[in-house]
């Protein structure tokens, strides 16, 4: 074999990296790993006599918070126990549900006083 194909194989050439004889570091994996991402899918079934009793679906992905964000996967930044958001401004949704609450409220307080009619009745009859 040649010195350059022995480059070639080994990497041991000029360019080569300084990464240990025995392959990457811990640390290297790491960093690879979290830039690049890497997923990790797999179902596991358990059956019983060709009844199926349980299926896991598991899927994973590892990725840093910048990856995951360039790949549109960003939950952590709207999700409001995680922010610190939990009490700012209501929903919408929330909003028509307080509203409602206190008609409904209302509605019981007229009935507690005799009257029989919600503050929309009218006397005509109830369809």
């Amino acid at each position: 074999m040649s010195s350059s194909e022995h480059a070639l194989w080994y990497d041991d050439g000029p360019g080569a990296s300084m990464a240990s004889p025995g392959g990457s570091s811990l640390a290297d994996v790491l960093e690879r790993v979290l830039d690049k991402g890497i997923v990790v899918a797999g179902d596991v079934a358990i059956n019983l006599l060709d009844i199926e009793l349980l299926t896991i679906k598991l899927r994973l992905l590892i990725a840093s918070a910048d990856k995951a964000k360039e790949l549109g996967i960003d939950w952590w930044s709207r999700d409001p126990s995680l922010t610190g958001g939990a009490g700012d401004e209501p929903t919408s949704r929330q909003r028509e549900l307080e509203e409602r609450l206190r008609e409904v409220e209302s509605r019981i307080r007229s009935l507690g006083d005799g009257s029989g009619k919600g503050p929309d009745e009218g006397d005509g009859p109830r369809s």
